[in-house]
């Protein structure tokens, strides 16, 4: 006869089998999902070293030079004069880096008033006084 102890084992066998072999195949799925990502990056580089020398390609300067000429008529290009060339010190001010206007000052002056009221008021309302 099987004492306790015998069946005891049994199960503890079997649910550790159980548990080692639900880990296994966890551990499989996620192999085959770091292979499946691993083909997709791989195929992503691919695309991106073919679209660089497609643009090495398009961009030749004898390649642009010959469609120039080609196109001259219906492009009408011009070579552009030194004269339309600007410095960077030539540029207008950013609107950030231009000092207020005085229609700013007082915008700006009436919000603070008017925020200083409300909260005033805001305080008399609370508190019950009035003002006088």
């Amino acid at each position: 006869m099987l004492r306790t102890l015998d069946v005891v084992l049994i199960v503890i066998m079997t649910a550790a089998a159980t548990v080692t072999y639900t880990i296994k195949h966890k551990a499989e799925n996620k192999l085959e999902e770091v292979r499946r990502l691993d083909a997709a990056i791989k195929l992503e580089e691919d695309t991106i070293d073919l679209l660089k020398a497609d643009w090495a390609l398009l961009t030749q300067p004898n390649r642009l030079e010959r469609l120039v000429t080609v196109f001259a008529a219906d492009l009408q290009l011009a070579p552009t004069p030194s004269t339309q060339l600007a410095q960077p010190e030539e540029l207008p001010m950013l609107r950030a880096d231009l000092p207020p206007s005085e229609e700013d000052k007082k915008a700006k002056d009436k919000a603070a008033a008017d925020s200083i009221a409300a909260v005033i008021e805001a305080d008399n309302i609370k508190t019950g006084s009035v003002a006088r």
